[in-house]
C-alpha cells in the first residue's frame, strides 16, 4: 500500500464511518479500486483505521460523557453483547465475509430496502424535536437491546451506524439522541476490534507499514469530524431515506460488475 492510497483509504473511512452505509464496505470496495493486493495486512488497516474516526468522538463528546458519567454504563451494557458475538464469529468475518463481494453488496441492497420502508412505515411516528438529556434518556433495557442489533453490522455492508440507529429509532429512542449513542457506542466496540486484531496479527505493523497506518489513521480522524458534525445536522430536519437509496444504487452496481 502506497502513501497516497492509505490517504484516499483514510478519508473514505472517516467520511462514512458514523453514516448508515458502511464504512467496511466502502474501504473493501475503495481498496479494489485502488487495486491494493489483498492481505492479512489490507484486512487488519480497514478494521484498525477506524479507531482515528473513533479518536474524533472520544474527543468531540469528551466533556459531555465526563459531566454525565452514567452514559458509560449504558455504553457498557450495550457492548457486552457485541463483544461476545464478535469474538465468538471473528474468524468466520476476517476469513470469509470481508471477501465475499456478493454478501456485502447483498447486504448493503437489503439494509437499504430495511431502511427506507423503515422510514415510510415508523418514521413519521417517531417525535424529531430532541433536547440535550435525550441521549442520557436511553435506558439500560434499551442499551442492551442495541447492543445485540448493533451485532449485525459483523456482516461487511450491515453498517453499524446503521442498525445501531434504525434499531434505537424502533424502540422509541429520539433521532439525534441515538445517533450520538451510535457515535459513542464506537468507541469501545471499534477499540476491542482493532486489539483484537493486533493481538491475533501482531506482525501486521512491522516495518514500513507503521508509516502507512499513521497516515490512514490521521485522516481519518480529521474526516470523521467533519462526518459527525455533518450527521448530527442533517438528522435534525431530515430521515435517512437517501442513504438507503444510496446503499441499494451501490449494492446493484457491485452485482452488476461481479455477474459482469
Amino acid at each position: 500500500m502506497t502513501i497516497i492510497q492509505s490517504l484516499i483509504m483514510g478519508i473514505v473511512e472517516g467520511l462514512t464511518e458514523f453514516l448508515p452505509i458502511s464504512s467496511t464496505a466502502h474501504l473493501i470496495f475503495t481498496g479494489a479500486l485502488l487495486k491494493i493486493p489483498s492481505s492479512e495486512f489490507l484486512k487488519s488497516f480497514e478494521i484498525s483505521i477506524q479507531l482515528g474516526a473513533i479518536l474524533a468522538v472520544a474527543i468531540i463528546y469528551f466533556q459531555r460523557v465526563i459531566k454525565n458519567f452514567g452514559i458509560v454504563w449504558k455504553l457498557a451494557a450495550a457492548f457486552i453483547p457485541t463483544s461476545i458475538i464478535g469474538l465468538v464469529l471473528y474468524k468466520v468475518v476476517k476469513g470469509f465475509l470481508m471477501e465475499s463481494y456478493l454478501i456485502i453488496a447483498i447486504s448493503l441492497i437489503l439494509g437499504g430496502i430495511i431502511i427506507i420502508m423503515f422510514e415510510k412505515s415508523y418514521g413519521k411516528k417517531i417525535v424529531v424535536e430532541d433536547k440535550d438529556d435525550d441521549l442520557e434518556a436511553i435506558t439500560y433495557k434499551q442499551a442492551i437491546k442495541l447492543g445485540v442489533i448493533q451485532a449485525l453490522a459483523i456482516i461487511p455492508g450491515v453498517s453499524r451506524a446503521g442498525a445501531t440507529i434504525i434499531g434505537g429509532l424502533a424502540l422509541g429512542i429520539k433521532r439525534k439522541a441515538i445517533v450520538e449513542f451510535s457515535f459513542l457506542l464506537a468507541i469501545p466496540t471499534m477499540l476491542a476490534a482493532t486489539l483484537l486484531d493486533i493481538y491475533k496479527n501482531p506482525a501486521f505493523l512491522n516495518g514500513g507499514q507503521l508509516n502507512i497506518w499513521i497516515i490512514g489513521f490521521v485522516t481519518s480522524f480529521i474526516t470523521a469530524i467533519i462526518g459527525v458534525k455533518f450527521l448530527i445536522k442533517y438528522v435534525q430536519k431530515n430521515n435517512f431515506v437517501i442513504f438507503g437509496w444510496y446503499r441499494i444504487i451501490l449494492g446493484l452496481i457491485v452485482l452488476v460488475i461481479i455477474l459482469l
